[in-house]
């Protein structure tokens, strides 16, 4: 099978491949920039990050690739705003939002002219965002890491929202292999969203310790959190979910960093401490099928894999 390419606005990827945005600072600017240079769409995590390190990491991928660099943010970070308007001024090509929904985003991208793609669970926020004027929406099922939207597989997702829009919609969630992205083509995507996969890659920028630790996690180890965000999000289980698990881990010392917090951990610093290596005392968020990845690949050679296995399918 022959991958279609990914219209995005006036972006066109060759490969319709986007690369999730994986926060606090597993995709910097060598991980997007690598994705860009193999066609797909690299997204830098930009929650967590302050103004002046966006735009550090914004100018960095633009020196390393030219072709698609796009950024990822919460939409419950308190400077959700001011995060997107930063990107809007560097440049940036598109805006990924998630964790969250927010009707402003539309108007800080008509503005501009930056394509706005939310991240969506239902056929009713597929219509709204179309209505609002995304450029696209990225699907995300139950199977994907990190904070969730549904208990629905993206596979019973996809038919539905395909039918209810006209605008590009990128699969995301439990996409894993070639097979998959042939499959979610096929049910009428546009495009798929992998994160899972990149953060262990040779370029994520993930600690040693944290790429290990993804090597052995088991399926079993994959469980679901509550986050402080006011979402269930996905992690693998350590110390540190075992505590959280059973109740509230203090919050000494609080940044304000979101809308709304529950307060019942700090999710900025216990994600923090994972991207460092810490895996005893961070929180560690991963897809569904971690346990498939039985090696830490460079970006190059994960197209190559993806590729070679879509050119047998059908």
């Amino acid at each position: 099978m022959k991958l279609p390419e990914l219209k995005i606005g006036t972006k066109i990827a060759r490969v319709p491949i986007i690369q999730g945005g994986m926060a606090i600072r597993l995709s910097t600017a060598k991980l997007a920039a690598s994705v860009a240079n193999q066609g797909g769409i690299g997204l830098i995590a930009a929650s967590g990050m302050t103004n002046d390190e966006l735009r550090y990491e914004i100018r960095l991928a633009r020196s390393l690739t030219s072709g698609i660099v796009g950024i990822n943010v919460m939409v419950a970070a308190r400077k959700f705003s001011e995060i997107v308007k930063t990107a809007i001024d560097e440049g940036i090509d598109l805006v990924v939002a998630g964790a969250g929904f927010s009707r402003d985003m539309f108007g800080l991208g008509q503005e501009s002219g930056t394509p706005i793609v939310p991240i969506v669970s239902s056929v009713k926020l597929a219509k709204i965002s179309q209505r609002l004027g995304a450029a696209a929406i990225v699907v995300e099922g139950k199977e994907a890491g990190g904070h969730l939207g549904t208990d629905t597989s993206v596979r019973n997702l996809i038919p539905d929202i395909r039918r209810a829009v006209d605008i590009p919609v990128i699969a995301a969630g439990g996409v894993m292999n070639g097979q998959d992205i042939v499959d979610l083509i096929k049910m009428g995507a546009n495009g798929v969203q992998m994160g899972t996969r990149f953060a262990a890659s040779e370029e994520s920028n993930a600690a040693p310790a944290l790429k290990e630790f993804y090597l052995k996690a088991r399926a079993e180890d994959v469980i679901v959190i509550q986050s402080p965000v006011g979402l269930p999000g996905r992690a693998v289980r350590n110390p540190f979910v075992e505590k959280i698990l059973v109740g509230p881990v203090p919050v000494k010392t609080c940044d304000a960093c979101l809308k709304n917090c529950k307060q019942n951990f700090c999710i900025i610093r216990a994600l923090i401490r994972a991207q460092q290596g810490d895996v005893e005392t961070g929180l560690v968020f991963t897809g569904e099928y971690i346990h498939r990845i039985k090696e830490i690949l460079s970006v190059k050679e994960i197209f190559s894999r993806l590729q070679a296995e879509i050119a047998i399918i059908d």
